[in-house]
């Protein structure tokens, strides 16, 4: 018996929640293939029930489209791919929640751009899920998946859309659920091209019910909250959170 379909739960139905996901997100075949890291061949001998889908297949294909596909357990249902850090539910619930997020703004100096992030368990993908609220430019606003490897001990919000990642680098929470790290991604320049940047970033546990809706948006030099949010974002390289070495 080839081993590329042993030990895989049955897969009958696999294939149209695959599609189902490509539809949602708008990816080809090709797209798919790319993102999971796979031969087309392979992807559509799997949706044609030809060739079953390896467990490790699956959940790249998991990831990518972020639809579970395999037939779990509700053991495994709590627990991250390896690919994400393997991370089970229980042990990450602390992460959970609502925050303020400061960052250097890309278009204005001295303005500190602020807005959510919201971090929740994704039933259907089975691990951490992020998303951004409240941002001004609402259509740029980035959502993904969450990753923590124990052997860095760091944390990762990873957006990868048709191959194009962007990445929230996060040292662990403070006593007070704070974190601190870098932003990498790309930022429209002159003549409309796409240029990397990297900026210090702060993510602030924020309660809502208890502290109320935080003021959000382009915060300028003048604004009386200025200088505490540009408190909080020097503070990612003036405490060594994370390090710019030009």
């Amino acid at each position: 018996m080839s081993e590329i379909g042993k030990g895989v739960p049955e897969q009958q139905g696999v294939g149209a929640l695959i599609r189902e996901g490509m539809a949602r997100r708008r990816m080809s075949r090709l797209q798919l293939a790319d993102a999971a890291r796979l031969s087309v061949s392979t992807l559509e001998k799997g949706l044609s029930g030809e060739r079953p889908f390896s467990i490790a297949t699956l959940i790249r294909i998991e990831d990518a489209i972020g639809i579970r596909l395999r037939t779990a357990s509700p053991a495994s249902a709590s627990q991250a791919s390896a690919e994400l850090g393997a991370y089970r539910r229980e042990g990450v619930e602390w992460l959970i929640g609502s925050y303020l997020t400061l960052r250097p703004s890309f278009e204005k100096p001295n303005t500190v751009y602020a807005y959510l992030i919201e971090i929740s368990w994704n039933d259907a993908a089975g691990h951490l899920a992020f998303s951004e609220k409240q941002r001004l430019d609402a259509h740029f606003a980035q959502k993904g998946a969450v990753s923590m490897p124990y052997q860095s001990g760091y944390i990762y919000l990873v957006t990868n859309e048709h191959g194009q990642y962007r990445l929230v680098t996060l040292g662990r929470p403070s006593i007070a659920g704070d974190m601190y790290g870098l932003l990498t991604t790309l930022r429209s320049a002159r003549g409309g091209r796409l240029t990397p940047v990297a900026a210090p970033v702060a993510l602030l546990r924020w309660d809502i019910s208890r502290k109320g809706a935080p003021v959000l948006g382009q915060i300028e030099e003048g604004n009386p909250l200025f200088a505490e949010y540009r408190r909080e974002v020097d503070r990612v390289c003036e405490e060594e959170f994370s390090a710019l070495i030009s």
